[in-house]
């Protein structure tokens, strides 16, 4: 990470020096009611120069794991640096979080189209407002997600294979998993590794559900990054990890075979022996019954908890190979 330091961060054309608490709000566009929708941007710098990390939330609208992480880091003031600065913003994607939708109100995906242009779709223009006013004050970026639908992800921080610099950070936060994944295009890691930020993305639970375990994962980790940084308050005790995070290097998702009830055997993040029961799927009228058995050993990290599924679903994400501790 840049070691530069900011006497004067500026951000949506505004200028906020060293020492101050300020929040300003960043919109671009209005509710069919004419009804402002208002993103605060909450800003904390310390009187010592530093760092400047930018921590963010609700990318998609429902995913509310990331945004009670966020939340919490601001209400129990872990935002208030030692040193540098820490930009929060809970919810980017205001408008899907009104109405529990991943997307944009255009239908896009925000997370695919960055850095997003100037003229194009809704979301395309908040990505190019983001990038263009407010990342760039940023030299580390905390991103933080869930799985889709019904699908609960294990907590984890996904890194590209080949960056070297951001798996160490990851080891740092030391969420249980730590997974091997390409950069997307479109994707805001992606424009952020284009422009040379640092940006850790975690994963862990599911949308439009809210887990204790989930956020005391992502907060502790976040707690662990300032405290390596230099910038955790000293009221706080960098939280000691209970384990290594365990690599996952390749991983399988296992489809269902049948239609039906679907009955989960089996807890998130578990490691599973090769032929190992995970779950059973069953029709409504109590006639049949189907085994789903682990076709491999390895450590589960995506579990779908929808109470039925369709032939071809995902119902589990599995690692191929059972990795050594970080």
């Amino acid at each position: 990470m840049s070691t530069k330091k900011k006497n004067i961060l500026n951000i949506l054309g505004e200028e906020i020096p060293l020492g101050t608490s300020k929040t300003i709000n960043f919109n671009i566009a209005k509710l069919y009611t004419s009804t402002k929708i208002e993103i605060p941007v909450i800003i904390e710098r310390s009187k010592k120069p530093g760092p400047t990390i930018l921590i963010t939330a609700g990318v998609h609208g429902d995913e509310i794991n990331g945004v009670e992480i966020v939340r919490q880091i601001i209400a129990k003031k872990i935002n208030k640096p030692a040193k540098g600065s820490i930009i929060c913003i809970p919810v980017l994607n205001v408008f899907g979080f009104l109405s529990m939708d991943r997307a944009f109100p255009d239908g896009r995906d925000l997370n695919r189209v960055f850095p997003g242009t100037k003229n194009g779709s809704l979301a395309s223009r908040f990505a190019y407002q983001f990038v263009n006013e407010i990342l760039p004050a940023a030299e580390f970026c905390l991103d933080f997600h869930t799985g889709g639908a019904s699908r609960f992800n294990a907590p984890h921080i996904r890194v590209a294979p080949n960056d070297e610099k951001l798996i160490e950070y990851a080891k740092v936060f030391n969420a249980p998993f730590i997974l091997y994944s390409k950069n997307l295009d479109g994707s805001y890691r992606s424009t952020c590794a284009k422009r040379n930020i640092d940006i850790l993305l975690f994963e862990g639970g599911k949308s439009q559900s809210s887990s204790k375990e989930i956020a005391r994962e992502g907060v502790e980790g976040t707690m662990r990054i300032l405290s390596h940084l230099g910038m955790l308050n000293k009221q706080f005790e960098p939280p000691i990890p209970h384990a290594d995070s365990i690599i996952i290097r390749n991983s399988q998702w296992l489809r269902a075979k049948y239609s039906g009830l679907l009955h989960v055997k089996i807890p998130i993040s578990k490691h599973v022996e090769k032929g190992e029961v995970l779950a059973t799927i069953t029709d409504p009228y109590g006639s049949k019954r189907h085994v789903v058995k682990s076709p491999v050993e390895g450590y589960v990290i995506n579990v779908n908890e929808s109470p039925i599924v369709y032939k071809g679903d995902a119902i589990f994400r599995i690692s191929k190979e059972l990795d050594e501790n970080v």
